[in-house]
C-alpha cells in the first residue's frame, strides 16, 4: 500500500512496496528545471544535473560515485525536463542502502569543482549538437518556442552553447542553494524494501538537510490569437514537423478525455493517423500525438517525418482529422479499443520498481498528490465519445494553430495550410 510522509524540514517521501519483486529504486527530484531558470543562466539545470556525478564531499573525484553504482550492478541515471530533475538507481532489493546513500550524496553533497565544470562543459555542448543533427528530436524545441515564446517554457531544456560556455562555479552554487531545498525534494522508494529501515535511512541522510523558503517557477503565459510557424531549412530526405495547440494542465478535469483524443488519434499502429498517413499515404515512417501536461500549461501535438514532395498532403490530412474528432463522435468499437489499450499500457508500464517509482514521483512533484493505477483507469473508463468531442473543440481553433518544422520548406511554403475552418 502507498504511504506518503513528510519530514519536519519540508521533504516528501513517497514508499510505493512491489510484493515479491527483486529489485528496489531510489528517486529523487527536485522542482527545478528550465523553467526556474533565467535567460542568462538558461541550460543550468541540465548542466548542473552532470555535475552531481562529478565530484562530492565524501567521493571527491569525477567517477567515484558511477564506480561505485556500477559495482552495485545498478541502473542509474539522472534526467532534467522543464519543470523538475531527478536523480535515480534501482538495484537488487538487498543493495538499497547502498544505492540511497550514493543517491542522497551526489544530490545533497556536490563539490562543483571549477576543473571538472570546464570538462564536462564540452559534454554538455556536445550533447546540444548531438540534438541539433537529430531533426526529430530538434523539432520539439522549436515547437515549444513557437507555442511559449520567449518565456521560459519556450527555451530549450538544455539552453544554448554561447550560455553553457559562460556559467561558472558560483552558478552552480547560487541555483543550487536557491532550488534544492527539503520543500521541493521528494524521495520515492518502490519495490520490495523494508518501510522501517529505509525510513530509518531516509531521516539520516535527508532529515538533516535546513529548511529554506520555496521559489516558486515564473507563470507561463500563453496568448495566442493567431496561426504561428517556424521552419528551419536543411536539405534532408526527409522533413520533420510538429502541428498543434497549447493544451491543458495537469489539474484539468479534461486530460483524461485529450489523452483518450491523442490515443485515438496517433496513440499507435491501429489508430487514425497511422493508418491514413502510414498505411493509406505511405508518406511516413512515423506519425503519432500526445498530450503533455505541466503545472501551469500543456501542449497538444502531432508530430510526423515526411516524404518531402507528401509534407503539405500529410499536413492537410492531419488537420481534416482534427476537424472529423470535433465534429463525429468517436464510434463506440473505436473508443473501446483505444481506452482498452491505454489501460493495458498503464498496467504494463508499472512491472517494475523503476517504473512505479517515477509514476508516483512524477505526480506528485508536478500536482503535489497521486492517484493510483485504479484511480486513473477509471478516469479512463469514464471518458465519454462527447467529452471528447468537447475537448477538442474548445482547443482545436485555426487561431490556437502552431507548426514547426525542419526541412526543405520555408514558413511562407506551409503558413497557407494552418487553417481547420
Amino acid at each position: 500500500m502507498l504511504k506518503k510522509k513528510k519530514l519536519e524540514n519540508g521533504l516528501r517521501i513517497i514508499l510505493a512496496p512491489q510484493k515479491g519483486s527483486l529489485t528496489a529504486t531510489a528517486l529523487v527530484l527536485v522542482e527545478a528545471g528550465s523553467e526556474y531558470e533565467t535567460k542568462e543562466i538558461n541550460g543550468l539545470s541540465h548542466f548542473l544535473e552532470h555535475m552531481c556525478f562529478k565530484g562530492t564531499s565524501k567521493r571527491p573525484k569525477a567517477g567515484m560515485i558511477s564506480e561505485e553504482l556500477d559495482a552495485l550492478g545498478a541502473e542509474y541515471n539522472a534526467f532534467t525536463d522543464q519543470q523538475y530533475t531527478g536523480y535515480w538507481a534501482k538495484v537488487e532489493k538487498n543493495k538499497l542502502p547502498q544505492a540511497l546513500e550514493l543517491i542522497s550524496d551526489l544530490y545533497i553533497n556536490p563539490i562543483f569543482n571549477q576543473e571538472e565544470i570546464n570538462k564536462e562543459r564540452g559534454v554538455v555542448i556536445e550533447e546540444l549538437n548531438m540534438y541539433e543533427d537529430t531533426p526529430m528530436r530538434r523539432v520539439g524545441d522549436y515547437f515549444n518556442h513557437v507555442v511559449f515564446g520567449e518565456q521560459p517554457a519556450g527555451w530549450d531544456v538544455g539552453g544554448t552553447k554561447e550560455v553553457i560556455a559562460k556559467l561558472n562555479r558560483e552558478h552552480f552554487i547560487e541555483y543550487r542553494l536557491k532550488h534544492y531545498v527539503p520543500g521541493k525534494t521528494i524521495v520515492v522508494i518502490s519495490g520490495n524494501f523494508s518501510e522501517a529501515k529505509v525510513l530509518k535511512e531516509i531521516k539520516k541522510h535527508f532529515g538533516s538537510l535546513e529548511k529554506r523558503p520555496i521559489v516558486k517557477k515564473q507563470p507561463t503565459k500563453v496568448n495566442q490569437s493567431e496561426p504561428k510557424i517556424f521552419s528551419k531549412h536543411k536539405e534532408s530526405e526527409q522533413d520533420h514537423f510538429i502541428i498543434g495547440f497549447p493544451g491543458i494542465n495537469v489539474f484539468d478535469k479534461r486530460r483524461y478525455a485529450l489523452s483518450v483524443l491523442s490515443n485515438v488519434l496517433g496513440g499507435g499502429m491501429s489508430s487514425r493517423l497511422f493508418k491514413k498517413v502510414r498505411d493509406e499515404m505511405g508518406a511516413a515512417y512515423y506519425v503519432r500525438s500526445g498530450a503533455d501536461f505541466a503545472v501551469d500549461h500543456g501542449i497538444f501535438a502531432v508530430s510526423a517525418g515526411t516524404a518531402h514532395t507528401k509534407t503539405k498532403a500529410v499536413i492537410e490530412a492531419i488537420l481534416a482529422e482534427l476537424v472529423r474528432l470535433k465534429t463525429e463522435p468517436v464510434p463506440k468499437d473505436e473508443l473501446k479499443r483505444a481506452k482498452d489499450s491505454m489501460v493495458s499500457s498503464l498496467v504494463l508500464g508499472l512491472e517494475t520498481s523503476d517504473q512505479l517509482a517515477n509514476f508516483y514521483g512524477g505526480q506528485e512533484v508536478l500536482a503535489g498528490k497521486t492517484a493510483s493505477p485504479a484511480e486513473i483507469m477509471k478516469k479512463i473508463r469514464a471518458v465519454t465519445a462527447r467529452d471528447i468531442q468537447r475537448v477538442a473543440s474548445d482547443l482545436f481553433k485555426t487561431k490556437y494553430l502552431n507548426l514547426a518544422s525542419i526541412g526543405r520548406f520555408k514558413e511562407g511554403d506551409l503558413k497557407p495550410l494552418l487553417a481547420l475552418d
